[in-house]
């Protein structure tokens, strides 16, 4: 018997939610969406990831986003 999780974001690493994120809205967009510094000033994966790994509620914000257009395509 297996158990399923009922976590969307079950598999998804956080650099894949991100990137996919940035293919979806491009960083000017992500940065207008949710408005923390790495993805306005100077921005890249590796230090969003660096940024994101470390502030909770950033990465909440992430999650929350990438799931709402989630929820649009289905």
């Amino acid at each position: 018997m297996t158990t399923q999780s009922n976590d969307p974001l079950q598999g998804m690493t956080l650099k894949a939610i991100l990137t996919r994120l940035v293919e979806e809205h491009g960083w000017e967009e992500l940065g207008r969406k949710i408005s923390i510094r790495c993805f306005t000033h100077d921005p890249s994966i590796a230090s969003s990831l660096k940024f994101l790994r470390k502030t909770p509620w950033a990465r909440d914000k992430v999650e929350a986003l990438y799931l709402l257009g989630k929820m649009d395509k289905e």
